[in-house]
C-alpha cells in the first residue's frame, strides 16, 4: 500500500531510519490506522482467549525468567504485568538523550502495531499520546543486556503509564504522576502479557542504531568533501581516483567515493598546476580515501540494511500467532544488530584514524606550503597541536573498538545464558562518532589552512565554496591564537552538515552530478 506522504502508519507501513527520525522531529506525524487498530484488537482477544484457556503461557500466567515454571493465578495476572515495569526498571547511569528515548516509543509503538504482541488498544493510544505531547519518559544509559531485548531501559521508558517514573516535559524533567494530574489522565492498569510486551524487545539498541545511521552517514559524506579539499591543500594526485582503475576492484562503497571525489575536484585549477609533476605517488592517507572511506561506507550499508529488517520485525516474546497459539522464542536477541554495530563502530573509528593521519602529513610541510601550516614558525606553533587533539581522539576510539558483541555474562540465574551486550554497541558506536565529528572539524580547519596557500589558484566550484564558508567562519592564521575556538566553530559547521548544504547548493547551480550509481543505496531516506 503507498504511504501517505507526511503521514505515517504504524504496524502497515515499511519504517526507515530516515522515517523514524523524522518522526521524532516532528516531521511527519504516526497514526494508527483503522486497520491497523482491528489487527491489534484481535491478537488482544487471543491472548484473552489464552487466558480463560489456563494453559501456561510463558510470561501471561507464569512468572518471568528463571521463574517461567511458577503458575501465576488469573486474578494476579495484571498485578504480574504491574510488577515486571517495576521490578525491571534497574537502569542507571545518566539518561540517554531525549531523541533516543522518543525513538525508542517509535519503534515500539510500530513494533506492537503489527499485531502479534497482545497489547490492548487503549495502551498504544497512551503511547502515541507521550510522542505527540513530547512527553517523553527519562531512561537511563545503562542496564541492558540486549537478551531479552532492552529489559530495564523499556522498563523505565514504560513506567510512566502506570504512573512512575520521570519523563521530560518540554524540556522540564517531572513525575510522570503530576503530568499526568496537570492533563487529566490517569495511570493505566495493564492486562495479561502486556507488561512483558512493552520491556521485550530491541528498541534501545535500535534507537540507537537509528542514530548511527544518521550520524555515521553525515560523516561519511563530510569526510569525502574535507579529504578532496586536502587533496587540493597538498596538491595531490586525482590518478588514483580514476572509474577504470576501480573497476578492477569494485566494492560499491569504493567506487562511490571514487565517483565523488573526481567530482568534487572538477574545474581545479590547483590540480592542472602539477599535472606534470614529478611526484610519482602520494601518501596512503590521500591515495586510498576511496578505499578506506569505501569500507567504512560499505559498513554503513551493511547496519542500514539490517535496521530496516530490524525496524519492521517483531522482537517481543512470547509472539501470538494469528492461529491463537503463543510461540516463546528469540526474537528479542539483540545479536544481530549488536554485531552489527560493533562492526560500524570500527568503520567510524576509521574514518577518524585516516583524517588524523591526513591532519599531521598537512603539518609536515609540502610543496608551496609551509611546516606546521604557518610562515613565521619558531614564536608560533601553528596548526601543530591540532593535531594532537585529533590524535587523542583517534586513540580513545581505538579504546572503544572492541566488540560488545564479543562477551556474554549469563543472567537470570542461567535462563538467559547468552547475551549480545549490544546496547554497549550501539552507545560506544554514538560515542566513536562524535569524535570522529570533531576530528572531521579539525582537518576542515587544516585542509582550508593549507588551501590558502594555493592562492591565486582555484579550485572547483564545489571546493571553492566550501573554503569561502569556513572562512566566513574562521580566519586564516597567520599567527598564534586561541584555536579551541576555532575548532568549536568546526564542530558546529560538521554536526549542522553546512559543508554538505553547500556542496548540494554550489553543485545545483554548476550543474554538476556528485551522485553515483550507487547513491541511492547509500541514502537513509
Amino acid at each position: 500500500m503507498a504511504q501517505s506522504k507526511g503521514v505515517f502508519r504504524y504496524g502497515e507501513d515499511r519504517l526507515t531510519a530516515g522515517m523514524a527520525l523524522s518522526l521524532a522531529r516532528g516531521e511527519n506525524s504516526g497514526i494508527l490506522s483503522e486497520t491497523t487498530l482491528e489487527r491489534i484488537r484481535l491478537s488482544h482477544e487471543r491472548v484473552q482467549l489464552l487466558v480463560a484457556k489456563g494453559t501456561p503461557v510463558y510470561g501471561i500466567n507464569t512468572g518471568f525468567g528463571p521463574l517461567c515454571t511458577t503458575k501465576i493465578s488469573a486474578a494476579d495476572t495484571r498485578l504480574l504485568q504491574e510488577n515486571i515495569l517495576k521490578s525491571h526498571s534497574v537502569g542507571v547511569g545518566p539518561p540517554v538523550e531525549q531523541e533516543i528515548s522518543k525513538l525508542m516509543l517509535i519503534l515500539k509503538v510500530h513494533a506492537l502495531a503489527m499485531g502479534y504482541s497482545g497489547i490492548a488498544e487503549k495502551t498504544l493510544h497512551r503511547i502515541v499520546w507521550h510522542i505527540e505531547n513530547d512527553i517523553i519518559p527519562v531512561v537511563p544509559a545503562q542496564g541492558s543486556v540486549g537478551a531479552s531485548g532492552d529489559l530495564a531501559p523499556l522498563a523505565h521508558l514504560f513506567l510512566p503509564l502506570i504512573g512512575l517514573g520521570k519523563v521530560d516535559c518540554k524540556g522540564k524533567i517531572c513525575l510522570a504522576g503530576d503530568v499526568f494530574d496537570e492533563y487529566k489522565l490517569t495511570p493505566l492498569e495493564l492486562g495479561p502479557k502486556e507488561g512483558l510486551a512493552l520491556i521485550n524487545g530491541t528498541q534501545f539498541i535500535s534507537a540507537h542504531a537509528v542514530k548511527v545511521i544518521s550520524k555515521m552517514h553525515s560523516c561519511l559524506t563530510q569526510a569525502d568533501i574535507i579529504g578532496a579539499m586536502m587533496i587540493e591543500g597538498l596538491q595531490g594526485s586525482l590518478k588514483p581516483f580514476d572509474a577504470a582503475l576501480h573497476q578492477l576492484r569494485p566494492y560499491k562503497g569504493t567506487q562511490h567515493v571514487a565517483s565523488r571525489i573526481n567530482a568534487l575536484l572538477k574545474g581545479s585549477e590547483i590540480l592542472e598546476d602539477h599535472i606534470d609533476c614529478d611526484r610519482v605517488q602520494d601518501p596512503y592517507s590521500l591515495r586510498c580515501i576511496p578505499q578506506v572511506h569505501g569500507a567504512s561506507r560499505n559498513a554503513w550499508l551493511h547496519l542500514k540494511d539490517l535496521v530496516e529488517i530490524e525496524l519492521n520485525s517483531v522482537t517481543d516474546n512470547p509472539v501470538v500467532m494469528e492461529n491463537g497459539q503463543a510461540i516463546s522464542g528469540g526474537n528479542f536477541h539483540g545479536q544481530p544488530l549488536a554485531m552489527a554495530l560493533d562492526y560500524a563502530c570500527v568503520a567510524s573509528a576509521e574514518m577518524g584514524n585516516i583524517s588524523d593521519r591526513r591532519i599531521y602529513l598537512a603539518l609536515k610541510g609540502n610543496p608551496g606550503v609551509p611546516k606546521l601550516l604557518m610562515e613565521d614558525t619558531g614564536i608560533n606553533s601553528g596548526y601543530m597541536i591540532l593535531q594532537y587533539t585529533s590524535a587523542a581522539l583517534a586513540s580513545e576510539n581505538k579504546s572503544l573498538c572492541f566488540p560488545a558483541s564479543a562477551d556474554s555474562i549469563p543472567t537470570s540465574l542461567g535462563q538467559e545464558d547468552h547475551v549480545s551486550m549490544g546496547s554497549i554497541s550501539g552507545r560506544k558506536t554514538l560515542q566513536v562518532l562524535e569524535n570522529v565529528e570533531k576530528i572531521l572539524a579539525i582537518e576542515l580547519l587544516t585542509a582550508a589552512q593549507a588551501f590558502e596557500y594555493r592562492k591565486p589558484l582555484k579550485s572547483g566550484r564545489l571546493l571553492e565554496q566550501v573554503h569561502k564558508a569556513v572562512r566566513e567562519r574562521v580566519a586564516f592564521a597567520e599567527k598564534d591564537r586561541v584555536f579551541s575556538e576555532d575548532i568549536e566553530k568546526g564542530i558546529l559547521m560538521i554536526r549542522n552538515k553546512v559543508i554538505v548544504d553547500i556542496v548540494e547548493q554550489a553543485r545545483e547551480e554548476a550543474r554538476i552530478s556528485v551522485n553515483t550509481p550507487f547513491t541511492e543505496e547509500f541514502e537513509y531516506y
